[in-house]
């Protein structure tokens, strides 16, 4: 089957090993089954495969891709969960045999996925394949973020750090639909622009002073944003990390945490059930995900170099 592949692991040149061609067409394990894939988004995630982060040279050559919507064995329209784990009964995010695909087992950007039967989510009429693929990674974690973790209710105030991503895309789109008062930060003008057409309340250059402190914090760009955030917290106010695309290693201002009490919250994807209940959400309010571009599955070099080159607001997506 046609497929595409991260083959080499080249942290200065990432494009320099992905691979289209020929792939071994997948073989279900016992509990598993195939899917047919008719759209997939493209992550930061496969960018960082591409560097050798996060992946066992041994490994390669691997699919890449997380996020797919297709069809099943039996023709059935699902979105396909890209955590793949020992489920313990409550919460797959947390079970120590976690990974996503295209870590350990092949990803989504072929012609046809092998994935837990478990993982698999009816996909409404009312979302296309390509936006049901943008659903599984950047969504999911939006979602759990704003809902499970940071635990915020309609009426609450929230901060998102770096306007444009495909997390912070989410994040304004499913805040906004559920009754929160949103502040974006980004230092790219025209992004500010595109938010508040969005939605955004407030659209801030990144580092500079709130209207008003907030209630949480969605937390994905790191060391550039980590003091802003914390200082934009109401007292007993709560960041939720799921990133850190500028930097790992921030200050962590104790003495602003311990006197203020602020929390701050990891968080990883999200559960087949929260995907679940984010495929109902948007299909009972008409949401839909942002895509900033499709293109054909021949044409993933030119998706990639998008990613790379950083001008996205939303997401990409590959199409069959």
């Amino acid at each position: 089957m046609f497929a595409i592949t991260a083959t080499a692991a080249t942290p200065d040149d990432p494009l320099a090993g992905l691979t289209l061609g020929e792939h071994p067409d997948p073989t279900p394990a016992e509990g598993w089954t195939t899917v047919e894939v008719k759209a997939a988004s493209l992550n930061h995630h496969d960018l960082w495969t591409l560097r050798g982060v996060g992946i066992d040279p041994e490994r390669l050559p691997i699919v890449l891709g997380c996020d797919a919507a297709g069809l099943d064995e039996d023709g059935n329209a699902v979105v396909v969960h890209g955590v793949v784990a020992d489920p313990d009964g409550v919460d797959e995010t947390l079970s120590g045999s976690f990974s996503i695909l295209s870590e350990h087992h092949d990803g989504t950007f072929a012609e046809r996925v092998a994935v837990p039967r478990r993982n698999l989510v009816p996909k409404p009429d009312s979302l296309s394949f390509a936006q049901a693929a943008c659903l599984p990674t950047a969504w999911l974690t939006a979602y759990r973020m704003l809902f499970t973790r940071g635990r915020l209710v309609p009426g609450e105030r929230v901060l998102i750090q770096g306007a444009g991503g495909g997390v912070a895309t989410a994040a304004l789109l499913l805040a906004r639909a559920a009754g929160l008062h949103v502040t974006v930060t980004s230092r790219d003008e025209a992004k500010l622009e595109r938010a508040t057409d969005l939605g955004a309340h407030a659209a801030v250059p990144s580092g500079q002073r709130l209207p008003g402190r907030v209630d949480a914090v969605v937390e994905t760009v790191g060391e550039a944003t980590w003091a802003h955030s914390l200082r934009a917290l109401e007292p007993g106010g709560r960041v939720v990390v799921a990133g850190a695309t500028s930097g790992f290693n921030p200050p962590a201002d104790l003495p602003r945490m311990f006197f203020r009490q602020l929390e701050v919250i990891g968080s990883t994807m999200g559960t087949k059930q929260e995907l679940a209940r984010l495929v109902r959400m948007l299909d009972a309010t008409g949401v839909r995900p942002l895509i900033d571009d499709t293109f054909a599955f021949d044409a993933a070099p030119q998706a990639f170099a998008r990613m790379l080159d950083g001008e996205v607001f939303g997401k990409l997506v590959l199409e069959r």
